[in-house]
């Protein structure tokens, strides 16, 4: 999986909220709000995400944990000790084997 750079995140996240701030004063002007849903679209692309709300938590927990944590949250893996047979794997053959 690849990532984009954190620096990155983290510029195109102030570039989010700073056009959300600016939209939600003038939700009228149209330019405003078309910034607004291009920089929501770029997170969109940065995180793999579907929609900007989504890419906002991705971008914020990315920017919070470490590049191992984070992945391993993406892609599900089970954490230390948990889903992990215990046991000598020679007593899980036999017991199959019958």
């Amino acid at each position: 999986m690849l990532l984009p750079a954190k620096n990155e995140v983290a510029r195109q996240l102030r570039r989010y909220r700073m056009w959300e701030r600016v939209m939600l004063a003038a939700p009228a002007d149209r330019a405003a709000r078309d910034h607004f849903e291009d920089s929501g679209y770029t997170l969109c692309v940065l995180m793999g995400k579907r929609c900007a709300r989504e890419a906002v938590a991705a971008a914020e927990r990315y920017l919070q944990t470490t590049l191992p944590a984070y992945l391993q949250e993406q892609t599900g893996q089970a954490r230390k000790g948990r889903g992990v047979p215990h046991g000598p794997p020679s007593e899980r053959r036999s017991a199959a084997g019958r």
